[in-house]
């Protein structure tokens, strides 16, 4: 068994507990009722052209194991806010990650900018549940599903008025994500089998994204040049976890690589890729 697939199984034992207190028709109707979404697509996005962060609320991981405790993630949220985040992600996987639904609770109260669920997500009750809690955009990843669930899942997460970041680590993933009509791709540098991170497979695939969808670069961020390096390869936006959570002073990391990701030379850089874009078009 891989390591994806032992967090899966694990995803669904919980998953399974969470059904029988609260059955799927519930949490429908929870989700209903929960407000409208928020654009997280233009969010990522952003409106100068910049490169920007989805600044993560991670407290563990199987790789590292315990990073931050995190006691309370509604400041840490509000602070990746104040610093120029354009998206917040949060784990609310318990087993490896640490998270929980009532990080998402907490982190949606206190924000404005649109909340990622960054989970793994396998099953409709957990999109619904998704948006029930807040979630503007959740993640689906490609190694997880077969192709007819994730077109599936897809579509139930917009039919929610929601956004899936639509997670891949090879250029053949990242196109079973067009063919299912992802508008946001990531770009993963960590493999879920073996949790090893090459940075370059950043470079190696998201080439294969094209304009019109958000490209998202995932892992292997520790700094600032990293940002940058990323959005010469191509990432309109970047996420980053471990980096933000352990730096000891998050305002100024998360200010730091939001500053790197609208440097100049990259602006110049991706108007002159539009425009040989267009032109080709």
């Amino acid at each position: 068994m891989s390591v994806l697939e032992g967090i899966i199984a694990g995803v669904m034992e919980d998953l399974r507990v969470r059904e029988s207190a609260v059955p799927m028709e519930e949490v429908k109707e929870l989700a209903l009722r929960a407000p409208d979404a928020k654009d997280a697509v233009s969010a990522l996005r952003g409106s100068d052209g910049a490169v920007t962060i989805i600044s993560e609320v991670k407290r563990s991981s199987p790789s590292k194991g315990e990073l931050a405790a995190i006691p309370d993630p509604a400041s840490l949220a509000s602070t990746y806010e104040r610093g120029g985040a354009s998206v917040v992600s949060v784990l609310t996987e318990g087993r490896r990650f640490g998270g929980s639904l009532a990080d998402l609770d907490a982190v949606r109260a206190a924000v404005d900018i649109p909340v990622l669920r960054k989970d793994f997500i396998v099953t409709p009750y957990q999109i619904h549940e998704a948006r029930a809690h807040g979630a503007d955009l959740v993640l689906l990843i490609v190694a997880a599903l077969e192709k007819p669930a994730l077109v599936s899942l897809l579509e139930r997460v917009r039919s929610l008025g929601m956004e899936a970041l639509v997670e891949a680590h090879s250029r053949l993933e990242v196109l079973r994500a067009l063919e299912a009509g992802a508008s946001v791709i990531g770009v993963n540098a960590r493999d879920l089998t073996t949790l090893e991170v090459d940075r370059h497979t950043i470079e190696q695939v998201i080439d294969v994204i094209p304009e019109d969808v958000v490209a998202v670069a995932e892992s292997g961020v520790s700094n600032a040049h990293d940002v940058f390096e990323y959005a010469k390869w191509g990432a309109d936006a970047v996420l980053v976890g471990e980096a933000l959570v352990t730096s000891g002073n998050p305002l100024e990391s998360i200010r730091d690589m939001v500053s790197a990701g609208a440097h100049p030379a990259l602006l110049t850089d991706r108007k002159a890729r539009v425009r040989q874009a267009l032109q080709e078009g």
